[in-house]
């Protein structure tokens, strides 16, 4: 199998001539630098002797409750426990779920935004799956689409609402005609939500909420993904669900038994703890709000006509070069960010999408993303 190498290696190779200087700040990585908060962290210290015990595959049914119950008060969805599955995190099951559901299919096709979460293309090379790329630009508002053909032609079509690296949101009608898509060429569409509770004001859609809105209530053809670690501070948890289609996925928790990714008791106890609060998300979501108000504030005045994200933690920057960009901000002000270019890939018809963009990353507390923000400012 070919596979890329990671963004971050590209990146590592990028700059490694690049002397390494005290107070570095790093706005490379999706990773919250806020603690995780403190009734989770008990949770797992209180859970410890638990370990001696081999966990269900499925998930423990007080974890299955807790995502249900999470689904219900933010989406105002009802599921039960088959149209649900807790998976180690979103990124095992964007890797090992299009390799189950594409094992049959003759030629399989998959769509996906470009630029996007480096696993999408790490399954489709699994597959040995044909890639359609959804090129996010600004002159489509980053938003993905598919010609008639191409859906004709797709098994299956995975969403990333709210966008990593863009930070643009689909519509709730947006979604819904995705889904009417979906069931007219019969393609699997799978929409990847890690990002759905970082947001400033209107709340997210979920491809769920977007399903029922068209009558589909049972979910045909129609997967969604979630996880706390942007959420709930916690990515060590690997907490996450894949949910909606109950006939699909009947069978893949089937498959799932013989992945071996089974979540510790421990972590399903703290992840139980997480799914089940509200309280604790709204700290860091005022944090990140906080931050893109600096971008506002500090970058607008350079870039007035900058699309400033209002569900991520993301500012997708226009530069005039992101590999010359990336070492000169980081050789003279000690900055690192990730060039867009190590996020996409050049399509059919020459062009990448992610090229003389870089991805901010405002993880950290109000004082440093200022102070970076403001040193930023003089490189653009």
């Amino acid at each position: 199998m070919d596979f890329q190498p990671y963004p971050f290696e590209k990146l590592q190779a990028l700059i490694k001539d690049i002397p390494i200087k005290a107070g570095r700040i790093a706005l490379t990585i999706g990773e919250p630098q806020f603690p995780t908060p403190k009734n989770i962290c008990n949770a797992l210290k209180d859970s410890v002797d638990l370990l001696n015990k081999y966990p269900k595959t499925g998930g423990e049914d007080y974890l299955k409750q807790a995502m249900l119950g999470f689904i219900k008060c933010r989406f105002g969805v009802d599921l039960d426990f088959a149209m649900l599955i807790p998976t180690f995190g979103t990124r095992e099951v964007l890797f090992n779920f299009p390799q189950f559901y594409l094992f049959d299919k003759k030629s399989p096709v998959i769509a996906h935004p470009n630029p996007f979460y480096q696993i999408y293309e790490g399954a489709a090379i699994a597959t040995r799956a044909k890639t359609i790329y959804m090129n996010l630009t600004p002159q489509n508002n980053f938003t993905p689409s598919l010609t008639k053909a191409q859906m004709q032609e797709c098994n299956l079509v995975i969403l990333n609402s709210p966008n990593n690296p863009t930070g643009s949101t689909m519509s709730l009608d947006s979604l819904a005609q995705w889904v009417n898509h979906a069931l007219e060429y019969d393609f699997l569409l799978l929409n990847d939500e890690c990002y759905s509770e970082i947001y400033s004001d209107k709340k997210p859609t979920s491809i769920l909420q977007a399903s029922i809105a068209v009558g589909n209530t049972q979910f045909k053809n129609v997967l969604s993904l979630n996880s706390i670690s942007k959420r709930s501070s916690a990515p060590g948890l690997r907490s996450g669900f894949i949910a909606g289609d109950s006939t699909l996925l009947k069978d893949y928790a089937q498959y799932r038994t013989y992945v071996g990714c089974a979540s510790p008791l421990p972590l399903q106890k703290a992840a139980s703890v997480a799914w089940s609060d509200v309280a604790h998300t709204e700290f860091s979501r005022k944090e990140y709000a906080s931050n893109l108000k600096l971008v506002q504030e500090i970058l607008c005045k350079k870039i007035p006509n900058l699309p400033i994200p209002k569900d991520s933690f993301y500012v997708w920057l226009p530069v005039d070069d992101d590999l010359a960009f990336t070492r000169n901000l980081l050789e003279q002000e000690n900055i690192l960010v990730l060039p867009g270019s190590f996020l996409s890939r050049t399509d059919a018809q020459g062009q990448n999408p992610g090229s003389n963009f870089v991805r901010l990353a405002l993880v950290y507390e109000e004082a440093v993303i200022k102070d970076a923000l403001l040193r930023i400012a003089k490189w653009i």
